[in-house]
């Protein structure tokens, strides 16, 4: 039986991670595949066999051309590739990969996107009237640009029938996980992340790395070391009143300054990191929910319910069955 040919099709201005890290999924899952399973063989294919140039200026050689592999195709996925926009990034859409997937993309059994990918299969009208992700900065102009879409903003990847989309960047890791569950078994899933270093599925949505991480690590010494001793204290009484004794600050000026160094104000930092804590428990621990809810700060069950349905759209127990390896 020949190998499950997965194809990449790239353009020039890709971001280079769309392109290796579902590619670096499908050739560990063959390297781990028993020697009687079909694997995987991964192409990448350009407008033109050749050069194609990524963001920043790496390049990857294209094998081939989408017209000559388009018949051979037994996953197709299309990365995506960010531009400068005037307030904001905004996804970078290549017309020639447009007209070509809207005339080859009916064909694969299955079709998966990257990142800002989505824009291109949206554009092509393959995820009319469909459920689809894309990466968090962009969500905003998929909605905007194309109203069929039934967007779903914090999914790390969703599937619709035999097309997939992902979010943002290493989210395209995810989605290829998932196809190698869906196509072997999630045993199969879970030998590659392992060997990957990494979860089989991480807990929460893109939401989680959109807003708090990418601006919570203070610059300010005092501040970070704080921070530090939160996260190994979260069971302590966190009001702002007792953090801004422990800097030895007024409340009003520790407000000012944490908000400034981190972006958001301590008591949403508090809940955030609590939240975020009893997640990675509910995963990766068998315990139960009050003693999550204990150990974290939040003191009942019922408080852990109400921030977990705030932050995550799901009660606990729906979240560690949906994502527990």
């Amino acid at each position: 039986m020949r190998p499950h040919l997965v194809v990449i099709a790239a353009f020039d201005g890709v971001e280079l991670l769309d392109v290796a890290g579902p590619i670096q999924v499908f050739t560990t899952a063959s390297r781990l595949l028993h020697a009687n399973a079909p694997g995987y063989r991964t192409l990448v294919a350009g407008p033109e066999k050749g050069v194609v140039r990524c963001a920043g200026g790496t390049c990857v050689v294209a094998e081939a051309s989408w017209d000559e592999v388009a018949p051979q195709i037994d996953t197709l996925i299309v990365p995506g590739g960010l531009a400068v926009g005037a307030t904001a990034p905004e996804a970078l859409v290549d017309e020639a990969l447009i007209g070509w997937l809207a005339v080859h993309a009916h064909q694969p059994p299955r079709i998966a996107s990257v990142c800002a990918g989505a824009h291109a299969l949206a554009a092509a009208g393959l995820l009319d009237g469909r459920r689809a992700t894309t990466h968090w900065s962009t969500t905003s102009q998929l909605v905007a640009e194309r109203p069929a879409v039934l967007v779903e903003p914090d999914s790390l990847f969703v599937r619709d029938e035999h097309v997939w989309t992902s979010a943002g960047v290493s989210a395209g890791i995810d989605l290829a996980l998932a196809l190698v569950a869906a196509d072997h078994d999630a045993e199969v899933a879970r030998r590659v992340a392992r060997w990957l270093v990494m979860y089989l599925r991480r807990p929460g949505g893109q939401s989680q790395f959109s807003e708090l991480l990418v601006r919570s690590t203070a610059t300010d010494a005092q501040i970070a070391r704080l921070q530090a001793w939160m996260l190994d204290n979260l069971a302590e009484d966190l009001a702002n009143s007792v953090l801004a004794r422990r800097v030895g600050l007024s409340v009003r000026h520790f407000s000012r300054v944490f908000r400034a160094q981190v972006g958001v104000a301590p008591a949403r930092y508090v809940e955030s990191i609590r939240v975020d804590t009893a997640a990675r428990r509910l995963v990766h621990t068998g315990d139960g929910l009050r003693s999550i809810a204990q150990s974290v700060g939040f003191g009942s069950v019922e408080t852990l319910h109400r921030v977990f349905k705030q932050h995550f759209g799901v009660a606990p127990a729906v979240y560690r069955e949906r994502f527990s390896c």
